[in-house]
Protein backbone atom coordinates (compact mmCIF):
# COMPACT_ATOMS: atom_id res chain seq x y z
CA UNK A 1 0.00 0.00 0.00
CA UNK A 2 1.22 3.79 -0.92
CA UNK A 3 -0.11 6.41 1.24
CA UNK A 4 0.88 10.04 0.93
CA UNK A 5 2.25 11.61 3.75
CA UNK A 6 0.13 15.06 3.16
CA UNK A 7 -2.72 12.55 2.94
CA UNK A 8 -2.14 10.33 6.28
CA UNK A 9 -1.17 13.81 8.35
CA UNK A 10 -4.48 15.59 7.41
CA UNK A 11 -6.31 16.52 10.55
CA UNK A 12 -2.48 16.22 11.83
CA UNK A 13 0.39 14.14 13.16
CA UNK A 14 -0.94 12.34 16.58
CA UNK A 15 -3.91 9.69 14.43
CA UNK A 16 -0.82 8.68 12.08
CA UNK A 17 1.25 8.13 15.79
CA UNK A 18 -1.68 6.31 17.44
CA UNK A 19 -2.90 4.54 13.51
CA UNK A 20 0.44 1.90 13.99
CA UNK A 21 -0.34 0.89 17.63
CA UNK A 22 -1.66 -2.34 17.11
CA UNK A 23 1.05 -3.02 14.72
CA UNK A 24 3.49 -2.50 17.33
CA UNK A 25 1.48 -4.92 19.71
CA UNK A 26 1.12 -7.66 17.72
CA UNK A 27 4.83 -7.74 16.06
CA UNK A 28 7.48 -9.88 18.26
CA UNK A 29 10.24 -9.23 16.30
CA UNK A 30 11.21 -5.71 14.73
CA UNK A 31 14.22 -4.67 12.72
CA UNK A 32 14.53 -1.28 12.07
CA UNK A 33 17.14 0.61 9.50
CA UNK A 34 17.44 4.66 10.07
CA UNK A 35 19.75 6.54 7.65
CA UNK A 36 18.50 9.74 8.48
CA UNK A 37 16.79 10.50 12.69
CA UNK A 38 17.33 8.09 15.48
CA UNK A 39 14.36 5.46 14.97
CA UNK A 40 11.02 6.21 16.05
CA UNK A 41 11.30 3.44 18.40
CA UNK A 42 13.69 5.29 21.04
CA UNK A 43 12.96 8.58 20.27
CA UNK A 44 12.38 11.43 23.46
CA UNK A 45 9.62 13.34 23.81
CA UNK A 46 11.87 16.41 23.18
CA UNK A 47 13.31 14.91 19.87
CA UNK A 48 10.06 13.43 18.49
CA UNK A 49 8.63 16.83 19.53
CA UNK A 50 11.09 18.70 17.07
CA UNK A 51 11.00 16.22 14.52
CA UNK A 52 7.42 16.14 13.91
CA UNK A 53 7.12 19.49 14.16
CA UNK A 54 9.34 19.99 10.94
CA UNK A 55 7.43 17.55 8.98
CA UNK A 56 4.70 19.56 10.14
CA UNK A 57 5.92 22.56 8.86
CA UNK A 58 7.33 20.73 5.88
CA UNK A 59 3.74 19.42 4.75
CA UNK A 60 2.32 22.22 5.99
CA UNK A 61 -0.07 20.23 8.03
CA UNK A 62 -1.45 21.32 11.38
CA UNK A 63 1.56 21.33 13.49
CA UNK A 64 0.12 18.43 16.67
CA UNK A 65 3.72 18.00 17.10
CA UNK A 66 3.70 17.68 21.06
CA UNK A 67 0.79 15.78 21.15
CA UNK A 68 2.18 13.53 18.55
CA UNK A 69 5.57 13.13 20.07
CA UNK A 70 3.66 11.80 23.53
CA UNK A 71 2.09 9.38 21.35
CA UNK A 72 4.98 7.94 19.29
CA UNK A 73 6.71 7.77 23.11
CA UNK A 74 3.60 5.96 24.38
CA UNK A 75 3.67 3.65 21.53
CA UNK A 76 7.22 2.83 22.10
CA UNK A 77 6.58 1.28 24.99
CA UNK A 78 6.36 -2.38 23.65
CA UNK A 79 10.70 -2.28 23.52
CA UNK A 80 10.18 -2.80 27.19
CA UNK A 81 8.55 -6.01 26.86
CA UNK A 82 11.35 -8.90 27.11
CA UNK A 83 9.34 -11.41 25.19
CA UNK A 84 9.79 -8.85 21.92
CA UNK A 85 12.81 -8.21 20.20
CA UNK A 86 14.35 -5.53 18.86
CA UNK A 87 17.21 -4.91 16.29
CA UNK A 88 17.65 -1.57 15.16
CA UNK A 89 20.84 0.16 12.98
CA UNK A 90 21.23 3.89 12.15
CA UNK A 91 24.18 5.38 10.14
CA UNK A 92 26.53 7.34 12.74
CA UNK A 93 26.14 10.75 10.66
CA UNK A 94 22.17 10.28 12.93
CA UNK A 95 23.93 10.83 15.91
CA UNK A 96 24.76 14.04 14.52
CA UNK A 97 22.06 15.42 12.96
CA UNK A 98 20.29 18.00 15.42
CA UNK A 99 16.87 17.89 16.10
CA UNK A 100 16.06 20.33 18.70
CA UNK A 101 18.63 22.72 20.71
CA UNK A 102 21.85 20.68 22.59
CA UNK A 103 19.79 19.88 25.95
CA UNK A 104 17.28 17.54 23.70
CA UNK A 105 19.98 16.08 21.19
CA UNK A 106 22.11 15.16 24.76
CA UNK A 107 18.49 13.71 26.46
CA UNK A 108 17.95 11.68 23.28
CA UNK A 109 21.47 10.41 23.20
CA UNK A 110 21.96 9.42 26.55
CA UNK A 111 18.77 8.14 26.51
CA UNK A 112 20.14 5.44 23.57
CA UNK A 113 22.92 4.71 26.57
CA UNK A 114 19.95 3.14 28.11
CA UNK A 115 18.48 1.60 25.53
CA UNK A 116 22.23 -0.39 25.23
CA UNK A 117 21.44 -2.31 28.59
CA UNK A 118 17.99 -3.83 27.30
CA UNK A 119 18.42 -7.45 26.64
CA UNK A 120 16.26 -7.95 23.60
CA UNK A 121 17.31 -5.42 21.92
CA UNK A 122 19.90 -5.04 19.51
CA UNK A 123 21.37 -1.32 18.62
CA UNK A 124 24.33 -0.93 15.91
CA UNK A 125 25.62 2.10 14.43
CA UNK A 126 27.03 1.69 10.91
CA UNK A 127 30.60 3.94 11.61
CA UNK A 128 31.50 6.41 8.71
CA UNK A 129 34.46 4.87 8.18
CA UNK A 130 32.72 1.54 7.47
CA UNK A 131 33.88 0.22 4.10
CA UNK A 132 30.26 -0.12 2.76
CA UNK A 133 29.23 -3.62 1.17
CA UNK A 134 25.59 -1.98 1.02
CA UNK A 135 24.68 1.81 -0.14
CA UNK A 136 22.74 3.88 2.49
CA UNK A 137 18.91 3.34 1.94
CA UNK A 138 15.89 4.82 2.90
CA UNK A 139 14.65 4.28 6.08
CA UNK A 140 12.43 0.97 6.93
CA UNK A 141 10.77 -1.05 9.56
CA UNK A 142 10.29 -5.16 9.06
CA UNK A 143 7.71 -6.60 11.35
CA UNK A 144 7.91 -10.37 11.80
CA UNK A 145 9.01 -11.11 8.37
CA UNK A 146 5.49 -10.38 7.23
CA UNK A 147 5.49 -7.14 6.18
CA UNK A 148 7.85 -3.79 5.24
CA UNK A 149 7.18 -0.28 5.95
CA UNK A 150 9.38 2.18 4.04
CA UNK A 151 9.81 6.07 4.42
CA UNK A 152 10.31 8.35 1.22
CA UNK A 153 10.32 12.01 1.22
CA UNK A 154 6.31 11.85 0.05
CA UNK A 155 4.85 8.48 0.89
CA UNK A 156 4.77 5.48 3.58
CA UNK A 157 4.93 2.24 1.66
CA UNK A 158 3.74 -0.82 2.84
CA UNK A 159 5.29 -4.02 1.28
CA UNK A 160 3.66 -7.04 1.80
CA UNK A 161 5.01 -9.21 -1.11
CA UNK A 162 7.44 -12.28 0.31
CA UNK A 163 9.88 -12.05 -2.35
CA UNK A 164 10.68 -8.06 -1.68
CA UNK A 165 10.11 -8.68 2.09
CA UNK A 166 13.16 -11.10 1.11
CA UNK A 167 14.75 -8.06 -0.46
CA UNK A 168 14.65 -5.74 2.61
CA UNK A 169 16.20 -9.00 5.39
CA UNK A 170 18.96 -9.59 3.10
CA UNK A 171 19.67 -5.61 2.97
CA UNK A 172 19.22 -5.51 6.86
CA UNK A 173 21.74 -8.29 7.33
CA UNK A 174 24.04 -6.56 5.12
CA UNK A 175 24.10 -3.65 6.89
CA UNK A 176 24.51 -5.38 10.09
CA UNK A 177 27.78 -6.68 9.04
CA UNK A 178 28.95 -3.18 8.71
CA UNK A 179 27.51 -1.90 12.39
CA UNK A 180 29.40 -1.99 15.24
CA UNK A 181 27.84 -2.98 18.96
CA UNK A 182 27.91 -3.05 22.42
CA UNK A 183 31.26 -0.72 23.67
CA UNK A 184 31.86 0.45 20.55
CA UNK A 185 28.81 1.65 19.73
CA UNK A 186 28.63 3.51 23.07
CA UNK A 187 32.24 5.10 22.44
CA UNK A 188 30.80 6.56 19.01
CA UNK A 189 26.94 7.46 21.41
CA UNK A 190 29.37 9.42 23.94
CA UNK A 191 31.66 11.21 21.04
CA UNK A 192 28.58 12.73 19.95
CA UNK A 193 27.15 13.64 22.97
CA UNK A 194 30.68 15.09 23.87
CA UNK A 195 30.33 17.28 20.28
CA UNK A 196 27.30 18.84 21.73
CA UNK A 197 29.78 21.03 23.63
Amino acid sequence: MYREWKRIHTGGLTRAQNSVVPLYQRTRHMRVYCSNVIPGLVQTVGYASALLSSIAEFENVMNDAEEAAIARVARSEVIYDAGRRFAMLVEEDVLYFRFGDSEVMSRQLTYLLSILALPNVSFGIIPRAAIRKMWTLEGFVIYDDAQVQVETLSADMNITRPGEITVYLRAFRELSGMAVHGSAARTLIQEAIDSLG
